[in-house]
């Protein structure tokens, strides 16, 4: 484990109502367990609700709304799926435009699941070597990217996943290129 590794990296979390609710919490605790700064960045203003596989989930306060969200106060950026949650992304101007910022930033981005999803819109992923949920395959291929059914991917400043199942090689992902090692 990296435990200290990521002492004062701050970790921005982009969701929207009805993200999947371990792909936030899980990668977000053992994250912060590493020393990392985690923030969840939202276009809802104070609260946003998860969706726990079949069910909504809690509550989770927002750090910072996205219109106040600036790509240079943080050190990576995750993604996390559900299917409610990157569609609502997705429709949002200003959530496509930070996380756009981010890819041509250079910075880490990683999405798991559905996330991809988001990516999408910001015309950041052709060529690009990508995995995720199987069910949205066929979008991110549309839009350009290199599938492959893997556990974790990494593609230069992306890293990918497929499901919750992935989440413990995709923290460890995230936080060996967020530490530098």
């Amino acid at each position: 484990m990296l435990e200290g590794s990521l002492k004062n990296k701050r970790i921005a979390f982009l969701v929207e109502n009805g993200f999947e609710e371990e792909e936030l919490t899980r990668p977000k605790r053992a994250l912060a367990e590493m020393g990392a700064i985690t923030l969840i960045i939202s276009p809802e203003k104070d609260k946003v609700k998860a969706w726990d596989h079949t069910d909504w989930g809690d509550e989770y306060a927002v750090d910072t709304h996205i219109s106040d969200a600036r790509v240079d106060d943080y050190d990576a950026l995750v993604l996390p799926g559900g299917v409610i949650n990157p569609d609502k992304l997705r429709r949002n101007d200003k959530a496509i435009e930070f996380t756009r910022d981010f890819m041509k930033s250079n910075k880490i981005v990683a999405a798991i699941c559905h996330g991809g999803q988001t990516l999408i819109e910001t015309g950041t992923i052709k060529g690009r070597k990508m995995t995720s949920f199987p069910s949205i395959k066929t979008d991110l291929i549309n839009a350009g990217a290199k599938w492959e059914d893997r556990e974790v991917i990494i593609d230069g400043n992306l890293v990918t996943s497929r499901k919750p199942d992935d989440i413990p090689a995709f923290t460890n992902r995230i936080a060996t290129l967020v530490a530098g090692k």
